[in-house]
């Protein structure tokens, strides 16, 4: 850092270590991509085909297309004034920040093991980040988190929780909602929902004042290179994210895009392709459970499995060198030597677990 930066940069971004997203971890030129396997950021195998028109590309997009907004909104059985679209959810939770929590006075509360990105864009609006870590069974310690009323503005929950994969139970969070009902917004990131449909609390909003719910086309729609998420909650809510969101943050292309996709039959090819990853889980699963230096952790309500071995950075060292990238999250609270993996296709997930069993067949023999 330049002696210049050094004396202009915020204090709080000094101090600030950014999101190791995969793309970071392992950058490549694109001319190796095809060669290599990513299973290191549950993104999806498949790539569905578009058809964009550019008549409208020497125009500033709108704010918040109404076409897109009208389709969600249906998709999700929220009203027009309960649904923002932003550039994915990772905008949502800052939009969230910035509007509700003061810079060097508020706090958030995340329960840790978590999507990181709740605490780094917490302390890059320099706002404090309180932390009630999850059970052992990885379930919320609701009783901890009421202890915290009052002193929050924002309490975050991901359900499915990336990366234990666990759901939270329903009354688990209506007794968070009802606690914080005068308090703070409860923010329940379902990034995950379309591969535990029956646990969204989108139908709740309207009971729910200060209920909150982030979504994302990035999983289960196959498009995280759209960057497209949407922010469910109540009209006075949508309406103060609206005074920060940027003027133009979705462009024409993403927005034409995300519309075609949630067509009715871009839902039904979704869920087709929800289901078949579904399957290809369970594979996963199954096979990993006759591994003995194997431990399966958590559970399997989305599309990643973690699991815990003492051989952990051996076994990542040996799949980067056969260029297929899992996700390393042993730095996570509680979570020690585990490693996360992505769903992919057949194929991706055979060559995985031939490789996984080549590097234990060598362990056992050396």
């Amino acid at each position: 850092m330049s002696d210049l930066v050094e004396k202009l940069v915020c204090d709080n971004v000094k101090a600030l270590t950014p999101y190791e997203s995969a793309r970071r971890l392992f950058a490549t030129g694109d001319d190796t991509q095809s060669q290599q396997v990513w299973l290191n950021a549950n993104e999806s195998p498949f790539h569905n085909a578009f058809q964009v028109d550019d008549s409208r590309f020497n125009r500033y997009p709108d704010c918040q297309p109404s076409g897109l907004i009208k389709a969600y909104a249906k998709y999700a059985g929220t009203g027009i004034e309960q649904t923002l679209v932003t550039r994915g959810a990772d905008e949502g939770i800052e939009l969230l920040i910035r509007t509700f929590c003061n810079p060097r006075t508020d706090s958030i509360l995340i329960c840790p093991p978590t999507y990181g990105m709740y605490a780094i864009s917490a302390q890059t609006c320099d706002v404090a980040v309180k932390k009630v870590p999850l059970k052992d069974n990885f379930s919320l310690d609701v009783e901890a988190i009421c202890q915290h009323k009052d002193q929050v503005k924002l309490v975050f929950v991901c359900s499915p929780n990336n990366p234990t994969g666990t759901s939270v139970e329903k009354q688990q969070l209506r007794s968070l909602v009802e606690h914080f009902a005068n308090s703070a917004l409860v923010v329940v990131d379902e990034a995950y929902i379309e591969f535990d449909k029956e646990n969204t609390w989108a139908t709740e909003l309207s009971r729910y004042p200060n209920l909150v719910i982030l979504r994302t086309l990035s999983k289960a729609y196959a498009l995280a290179g759209l960057r497209c998420g949407f922010t469910l909650a109540s009209s006075p809510i949508i309406k103060a994210l609206l005074k920060v969101i940027a003027p133009y943050p979705i462009p024409e292309p993403v927005a034409q895009i995300a519309q075609q996709a949630l067509t009715e039959a871009g839902v039904d090819n979704m869920l087709k392709q929800v289901d078949y990853l579904a399957i290809q889980r369970n594979k996963l699963h199954r096979y990993l459970k006759t591994i003995k230096q194997v431990e399966l952790v958590g559970d399997d309500k989305a599309n990643f499995i973690l699991f815990r071995t003492p051989l952990k950075s051996q076994l990542m060292q040996f799949l980067v060198e056969h260029n297929v990238f899992i996700r390393d999250q042993s730095k996570q609270l509680n979570l020690n030597n585990c490693l996360r993996i992505t769903v992919g296709n057949d194929q991706q997930n055979q060559h995985l677990m031939d490789l996984i069993t080549s590097f234990y067949n060598t362990q056992e023999i050396a």
